[in-house]
């Protein structure tokens, strides 16, 4: 089974944790861009309301994928983060970049967010409209580059 079945299975089986190995890329095919090399996937209530509370920030290349969102709130955080709302078909419908904490932000038409580091919608050259693709990221043992 593939990881990106695994994970689409635990969106409908509401699995309690996901492992490092349920990590995800992100490329924005429109870009030829990557926007992460390893998202979380928050697809449970416990894990959509945690979101990335209690962290000091996200690394080059980290993220979050809420499953379904089409709002957000920065309280309680330490740090700004870009948000990529998407719709069901994983077309991005409303960009924020570098949100600082105690905001709010929503996209009434999306299915989803990412939560991404500040300034990777700058750095990726990424816009409303462009397409991405979600697929299994690669493992730290596994050989070639990245990018």
């Amino acid at each position: 089974m593939s990881l990106l079945s695994k994970i689409l299975r635990g969106l409908r089986e509401r699995r309690p944790q996901a492992t490092p190995e349920d990590r995800i890329r992100v490329s924005n095919l429109t870009r030829n861009t990557v926007l992460a090399t390893s998202m979380e996937v928050a697809d449970t209530g416990a894990k959509r309301n945690k979101g990335l509370l209690g962290r000091k920030g996200l690394a080059c290349g980290e993220g979050l994928w809420i499953i379904p969102c089409e709002s957000i709130h920065t309280f309680f955080m330490q740090f700004p983060i870009d948000l990529v709302y998407l719709d069901r078909e994983k077309r991005i419908k409303k960009l924020c970049g570098e949100v600082r904490p105690w905001r709010l932000s929503a996209c009434f038409f999306a299915h989803s967010v990412l939560e991404l580091p500040a300034g990777t919608i700058r750095k990726t050259q990424t816009q409303a409209g462009d397409t991405l693709e979600f697929s299994p990221a690669a493992l730290p043992d596994d050989s070639g580059a990245m990018g």
